[in-house]
């Protein structure tokens, strides 16, 4: 865990050295028939936020790409975003949730806000009726404040997180120090919201785990050391519509951990068979192994 802690600390210091700031204000009407609203995101990863693309009847389903904690999109996504075009999506993503200029870490349910007005405009850009979301870490946890608070319920086809923080992290709250600068982790409104027990997980936690009517894929992996313990990404939900996914259970060998999970081809095999099927991914079929 040291380790790891001491890269985020370097990341973040990397971001105030580059100066990354807050996000410019909602698009205008005129930004969004033009796709204006998606160069107010920054620089997206390849193959993501071409305002000319139409959904087709083989993938009607725009898919939205959602960073995690700490992340940018250009980062998070350099690797699948490109991929999922040549498989002829249209793809959008979005930063979010910046605070003190660092991306995705202000509060949960601020980002679910932002996230609803970015799906707004893609629908509303592409014509489409629903989207399908991709989320890493908290990217994947906080589209269901969105679907389960903000009217995003039946707006989303599928909800597939990698290594999502459905109920927290024993990880993080234990923290003294959480930047180079001596925050601690209450400079950190994302984080505390994240540690196993807050407020914000209690509620969004309270009832239906899987709201609305999409279908919800888990992918997460043993070695996880950031969302502690591992199977805390799980959801409770009916099993035609929820997929509970451990990696090393389909790829023993594969030893990846929480960060380079959105960069692991072998994960992204879940991710594709979500994408391509009603329902959420069968493990089975998207590894091949028991063909």
């Amino acid at each position: 865990m040291k380790n790891v802690w001491m890269a985020v600390v370097a990341m973040i210091g990397l971001f105030s050295m580059m100066g990354i700031g807050s996000k410019a204000e909602p698009a205008s009407a005129a930004g969004l028939l033009s796709g204006g609203f998606l160069a107010e995101e920054g620089t997206p990863p390849p193959g993501a936020n071409d305002p000319r693309c139409r959904p087709t009847p083989d993938h009607p389903y725009p898919v939205v790409l959602v960073p995690g904690t700490f992340e940018t999109m250009e980062r998070n996504w350099i690797n699948l975003a490109p991929l999922l075009k040549e498989k002829g999506y249209c793809v959008f993503a979005l930063n979010y949730g910046y605070s003190n200029g660092i991306p995705a870490s202000g509060p949960v349910a601020d980002s679910a806000v932002e996230l609803k007005g970015f799906i707004d405009n893609v629908l509303a850009l592409t014509g489409a009726e629903k989207v399908s979301i991709v989320g890493h870490s908290q990217g994947g946890m906080m589209p269901r404040q969105y679907m389960k608070f903000l009217g995003g319920g039946n707006k989303v086809e599928d909800l597939i997180g990698l290594v999502p923080s459905n109920h927290g992290t024993d990880g993080v709250a234990g923290l003294s120090k959480l930047t180079s600068t001596g925050a601690d982790v209450t400079s950190c409104a994302a984080c505390q919201d994240q540690a196993t027990g807050s407020e914000f997980l209690t509620k969004l936690n309270s009832g239906d785990e899987t709201p609305g009517s999409a279908s919800f894929t888990i992918v997460t992996t043993r070695n996880d050391e950031i969302v502690v313990p591992y199977h805390s990404a799980f959801l409770e939900g009916p099993a035609k519509e929820t997929a509970n996914i451990t990696i090393q259970d389909y790829f023993p060998y594969d030893q990846i951990e929480h960060q380079n999970i959105a960069q692991d081809p072998l994960a992204f095999k879940f991710v594709f068979d979500a994408l391509e099927h009603d329902g959420p991914a069968d493990g089975r079929r998207a590894s091949g192994l028991f063909e």
